[in-house]
């Protein structure tokens, strides 16, 4: 199940551009500010070695796997070096019942209720309401009035702190962050900085909800 990884803070990384040479200490940056599910995109340079890194390096408490994924190999690829996660751009049901058959949890990409119906039939733990930014939190809200309560559903696309209350109100469970959050070429500092700003700000609709 995803929703456990979600608790502690419903937030996942989106570590796309990330090297293997900086994985683990920005790894740590992001899991200290209370992530606990980190995803490498596979069009990160040599991201199954950075998923190794992190897997490693940040152990069983934190869910690490791997973002951009398009076929069954590349789901086999990340099981090799440890991810336990793998989501997608798209809702191909062959590689959601490749990761399902691998023992993986996914979340694959939606965009329509045609499509989230069909991943979660072939076994999907989660959906990824992507690119949110051609969505809008009254789209979730009437997803949310059909899908299966318990199916936690992240907006990912744009996403900022101070943009999350809409969408947390119309029921989205969590959220991906991406370059809002990480980015090559940013100091391990600035990285941890946003990491605190968006668990804050999380914390901050759990304290008014």
């Amino acid at each position: 199940m995803l929703t456990p990884w979600l608790k502690p803070l419903p937030l996942v990384a989106i570590l796309r551009g990330l090297a293997p040479g900086e994985a683990v200490a920005t790894g740590r940056a992001i899991v200290d500010a209370g992530f606990r599910v980190l995803e490498v995109p596979l069009n990160s340079p040599q991201p199954f070695d950075s998923i190794a890194l992190l897997a490693d390096a940040l152990g069983s408490d934190v869910l690490v796997g791997a973002g951009t994924v398009m076929t069954p190999a590349q789901v086999e690829a990340v099981a090799n070096a440890g991810g336990r996660l793998i989501v997608m751009p798209h809702a191909d049901t062959t590689v959601i019942r490749a990761a399902k058959a691998a023992g993986l949890l996914c979340v694959p990409g939606v965009a329509t209720p045609t499509e989230a119906f069909a991943a979660l039939a072939a076994g999907a733990d989660g959906l990824k309401l992507f690119p949110a930014e051609q969505s809008s939190p009254a789209v979730l809200k009437a997803w949310r009035a059909v899908l299966p309560r318990e199916v936690p559903v992240l907006p990912v696309g744009g996403i900022a702190p101070d943009s999350m209350a809409p969408w947390v109100a119309a029921g989205a469970a969590g959220f991906g962050i991406g370059s809002a959050l990480y980015a090559p070429g940013r100091t391990l500092d600035d990285t941890a900085q946003r990491a605190s700003a968006f668990a804050q700000a999380w914390h901050s609709l759990e304290t008014h909800a």
